[in-house]
């Protein structure tokens, strides 16, 4: 079985719908072949409630009735029959409630989540292991870096993550962090949450700022997906992504068409996407805040003189 999923409960690591001990089931998983890729999900869901279940809704096998978001697991190459998928390992954790009980949470998860990363190690030390987050799901993978050895871990890709830069700087500057590489997914359509996340949760750093404005360090490479430069850099890596249609969306980082298809190709075949390559292609700067909300409309082209519009 490609998919194993798991939760960070309050006596630790748990199978998600089962009574039996996580840790045999993931050393059995643990003994396949392929990639190893974590699926960690952000704010407001939560394994032990059915209404907000995340291994029903994004992490589902099939399209949850209530569910408006993109699932992840078929753009990512699982539960599609080929030999070669690896295991998808769907990590729940308890991220509803307030925004301070959620980064509590997240913390919490962490350290359940680098328990299960040394598992894996433990079994299957040739397997490359890989994460893929949405916004607070940073906090979570963040915060597991602190409790792993250098090498644990391959490859991070952080969709609109919510956590401080300097929370991002100090985890990547564990050993398990510095042997790592992060692909941070940006966009302007995330500033009005990346504010809110600012103002309720207090940086340990004075004038720290979310990670959307942008990480600077060796291991990790910045990509605004609401960018045409960027978008356009991209499709050398062959990632084709459509580009933005709303000015604020958190979810718009997996939902738009491309974007889960490219972060698999970034995790499946990083040689194709050698971060060097793509910090010289992409942007150095991110465009400054607020610039898509109050962008001016585009304007139709101008007809030329004596031209009429049809009728």
């Amino acid at each position: 079985m490609p998919i194993l999923r798991l939760n960070a409960g309050a006596g630790g690591l748990a199978l998600h719908g089962s009574p039996a001990p996580a840790l045999p089931a993931l050393r059995h998983a643990a003994r396949g072949s392929g990639p190893i890729i974590i699926l960690i999900h952000g704010f407001k869901y939560d394994p032990g409630d059915t209404r907000f279940c995340p291994h029903s809704r994004i992490f589902g096998r099939t399209r949850h009735l209530d569910n408006t978001h993109r699932q992840w697991l078929r753009p990512l190459g699982f539960a599609c029959g080929h030999a070669d998928e690896g295991l998808a390992i769907a990590f729940g954790w308890r991220a509803r409630g307030n925004l301070w009980h959620a980064q509590r949470s997240a913390r919490a998860a962490g350290k359940a989540l680098a328990q299960a990363i040394r598992t894996l190690r433990s079994i299957a030390p040739d397997r490359p292991v890989h994460a893929i987050t949405h916004s607070m799901g940073s906090e979570v993978i963040l915060e597991a870096l602190h409790h792993l050895p250098g090498h644990a871990i391959q490859r991070i890709v952080t969709i609109t993550g919510a956590s401080y830069a300097s929370v991002a700087h100090t985890a990547l500057s564990t050993p398990a962090g510095r042997s790592a590489e992060m692909l941070n997914v940006t966009s302007r359509e995330n500033d009005l949450f990346d504010l809110m996340f600012e103002r309720l949760i207090a940086p340990d750093v004075s004038g720290d700022r979310a990670m959307g404005s942008g990480l600077h360090m060796p291991n990790a490479v910045n990509i605004q997906l609401d960018c045409t430069r960027t978008l356009t850099a991209l499709t050398r890596f062959d990632g084709h992504i459509d580009q933005p249609r709303r000015r604020v969306c958190h979810w718009s980082g997996y939902t738009r068409a491309g974007a889960l298809r490219f972060y698999a190709r970034a995790l499946r075949q990083a040689d194709a996407v050698p971060i060097d390559a793509l910090q010289d292609a992409l942007p150095n700067q991110a465009a400054p805040r607020w610039s898509r909300i109050f962008a001016l409309p585009q304007m139709p082209h101008a007809l030329p003189i004596g031209q009429k519009t049809a009728s």
